[in-house]
């Protein structure tokens, strides 16, 4: 799959786990167009070494997020039940509690796959179902889609390359600092 940076983010109906403990059926992007901007995160899997440091730097900047109008959304191809297990254990622990900004639950990898972040060997049949050969979660993408619902970033890595969560802040104000302006934002601004 190609960039989808300049075209329409990939719709999707999830369920989804908000504000910490709360599970929400047919979660949307829908929601935010005309509203606010989207930063669309993907992680490899609940209950792994790396990411919670990345999830909570995330929440630990949310507040900055949100002054620009910003919604904050994690994804991964982990189930509901495993986000809220997950988000019931202590930081200390390896857990996430704390996180209030919402968690993704991709069962079906489809949200993944339409985003290009799915790792492993796959196909779809006729019915659009996956049929895999392989792990099946997702890279580390990341996407800034703004208020009209189009993809004006995007950024995939390896499992093992995490993110800089104030570096995605200064491509935020970047993007607004064009949409005010009218002209490319300074390196540096």
């Amino acid at each position: 799959m190609g960039s989808l940076v300049g075209k329409k983010a990939p719709s999707f109906n999830a369920t989804a786990v908000v504000n910490g403990n709360e599970v929400i059926n047919n979660f949307s992007l829908d929601q935010f167009i005309d509203k606010k901007y989207v930063l669309l995160f993907f992680y490899t899997k609940d209950f792994s070494g790396i990411c919670p440091s990345e999830l909570h730097d995330f929440q630990e900047k949310l507040s900055d997020f949100q002054s620009r109008n910003v919604e904050v959304i994690g994804c991964s191809t982990d189930s509901e039940e495993s986000h809220l297990n997950w988000l019931d254990l202590a930081k200390d622990k390896g857990g996430i509690k704390g996180i209030k900004y919402p968690l993704i639950s991709d069962m079906s990898k489809t949200i993944s796959a339409n985003y290009g972040t799915l790792a492993g060997e796959y196909e779809m049949d006729e019915d659009d179902q996956l049929i895999a050969t392989g792990p099946m979660i997702p890279y580390r993408g990341l996407f800034l889609i703004d208020k009209s619902g189009i993809v004006q970033h995007q950024l995939i890595n390896f499992f093992t390359l995490v993110r800089n969560v104030s570096e995605e802040l200064r491509t935020v104000d970047a993007l607004i600092y064009f949409e005010k302006n009218g002209e490319f934002c300074p390196v540096k601004k």
